[in-house]
């Protein structure tokens, strides 16, 4: 399991915004899991600043993920 980020915040009802460690950045299009490994959704987009990137995942239903979890991919 790989470290992809802490949600910052909520967009709508099935993005969330990960602020992600710059030295680990995530693939595009990885599969996102909580620390229960219940999935999550799916990294689309990594954006913002290179010395703290924000990636984008949209999640599988409505997003029920609260702010400051750790995620992961598989």
């Amino acid at each position: 399991m790989k470290y992809v980020g802490r949600v910052v915040s909520i967009y709508g009802r099935r993005m969330l915004i990960l602020q992600c460690d710059p030295a680990q950045l995530p693939r595009l299009n990885t599969h996102v899991v909580d620390r229960r490994l219940k999935p999550v959704g799916k990294l689309i987009d990594i954006f913002g600043n290179i010395q703290a990137p924000l990636a984008a995942v949209l999640c599988t239903d409505e997003c029920t993920t609260p702010n400051d979890e750790k995620l992961y991919s598989k």
